[in-house]
């Protein structure tokens, strides 16, 4: 028992550097794991070895995944494709589907892009939706943040999905088909139906947006192209899976080792990288000094995901050299409490008092790791669990997450008002994505 109170201990320190001295996440997860490896016992010198092994074991693929998808999303910002996408579905589908439409640009665009990033881009295209329609801001904001969040918490190459993935060793190809299953209704709940509920009882007109220049038709790039270059490296990656698997047969060793090949995450995203910077860099007028600095530009949200997640993997690492993962493994085992359930819990509660989704993520996968190793689960089970805890690290947006104030700024509404609708639709989110991945995890299993 005393190296379970070691564990919370160590906890209960993170979150006191986060909430209270401020001190970054990345550095506060070393500082607890290296407390917790104090508190159980550890000498100095199997400490370090723990915070290298850690590190070194995760970054391994989180740090190319990551990095190779963040400088795709950013070549595919600077083409406009994210406004040609939701223009493009504007129109399609009408002004009475418009929710609709900005539900289903919000779950494309940010497979590629980041969250924060695709919302402001976004952001004047519901303002011009409700200036026409004369409906609740809420209307257009609520499917479009929906989608921008499912995709964001659910399906890889975002980082999310990518580091906890990495972590429980879990297959990319899984956590998306997984994650597309779970998101699916997650989506369509909190920002279809959740949205054109609160709209009918809080009417947000927005606050006036700085004057930006119109893009012209001939400055956007072709629909075809844009979904065709995303789909690339997602399509590569779920083949890669099937093969692997023995779900898509293939007799041939050497196109099997080539499909295989092509199909990893590392190949995926270099063939989609190539891809787009020729397409839509290139081909679109963009220089190769111009590409260069936006890809450069793009390194520096990454590079704070990455650490977070090395540091992650030191936290797991902990637990499992401790043996304190084992004996938690046990002590639920003995309790008959379910795996899955255990993930999105401890997501949710970390999440919930310290705000960062991507630190509830990491630290809720570095306690589920060391419990797997006397649990042999199916690939499909485990991407269930990976969903199952980005779930949990996505519920209850409040004071403490930077999203919050970034949806309540830019949408012009008081606390109030972004409780009522933000809040409550990532809640909402969440369980529905919860439930869906825990009929997922015993289907699969």
């Amino acid at each position: 028992m005393n190296v379970i109170i070691s564990v919370l201990l160590g906890i209960v320190i993170l979150l006191l550097l986060i909430l209270l001295l401020r001190i970054p996440a990345f550095i506060s997860l070393l500082i607890s794991s290296i407390l917790t490896g104090l508190f159980v016992g550890l000498d100095s010198e199997a400490i370090i070895n723990t915070v290298e092994t850690g590190m070194g074991s995760t970054l391994g693929f989180v740090a190319v995944v990551v990095g190779l998808g963040a400088m795709f999303g950013a070549i595919l910002e600077k083409s406009n494709g994210a406004e040609a996408i939701a223009g493009y579905l504007t129109k399609a589908m009408g002004e009475k589907r418009a929710p609709q439409a900005m539900l289903i640009s919000g779950f494309i665009v940010a497979i590629p892009v980041f969250f924060d990033v695709a919302f402001i881009i976004l952001i004047p295209v519901i303002y011009a939706l409700q200036k026409k329609s004369g409906k609740s801001l809420l209307a257009f904001a609520i499917p479009l943040l929906a989608g921008l969040a499912t995709t964001h918490t659910f399906i890889p190459p975002t980082p999310g999905p990518v580091a906890v993935a990495k972590i429980l060793k879990a297959d990319l190809g899984w956590v998306i088909l997984v994650g597309f299953i779970a998101g699916l209704p997650a989506a369509v709940l909190s920002g279809l139906v959740f949205g054109k509920y609160i709209s009918k009882k809080i009417h947000v007109v927005g606050k006036q947006l700085a004057p930006k220049a119109e893009i012209s038709p001939s400055d956007l790039p072709p629909i075809g192209l844009i979904i065709t270059t995303i789909l690339v490296p997602l399509v590569l990656i779920l083949c890669g899976t099937m093969v692997e698997s023995g779900i898509l047969p293939i007799g041939n060793h050497k196109i099997k080792n080539v499909v295989t090949l092509i199909g990893h995450p590392f190949s995926a995203l270099i063939i989609a990288n190539l891809i787009v910077w020729y397409v839509l860099g290139i081909r679109r007028g963009f220089s190769s000094r111009e590409l260069f600095k936006i890809t450069t530009k793009s390194m520096e949200p990454a590079g704070t995901i990455i650490l977070l997640t090395g540091a992650g993997g030191v936290f797991k690492q902990v637990l499992v050299d401790t043996g304190a993962g084992e004996l938690i493994a046990n002590t639920f085992s003995e309790w008959g409490f379910p795996l899955v359930l255990f993930g999105f819990l401890s997501a949710c509660a970390i999440r919930i008092l310290q705000g960062s989704a991507t630190v509830a993520m990491i630290t809720a996968a570095g306690l589920v790791a060391p419990v797997l190793v006397h649990n042999d689960l199916s690939g499909g089970a485990l991407a269930a669990l990976v969903i199952a805890i980005a779930s949990g690290a996505s519920i209850l947006s409040h004071v403490n997450d930077s999203g919050f104030w970034l949806v309540k700024e830019y949408l012009g509404m008081n606390e109030k008002q972004t409780f009522r609708s933000w809040t409550m639709m990532t809640t909402i989110l969440a369980i529905t994505g919860f439930l869906g991945s825990v009929v997922l995890f015993y289907v699969l299993s």
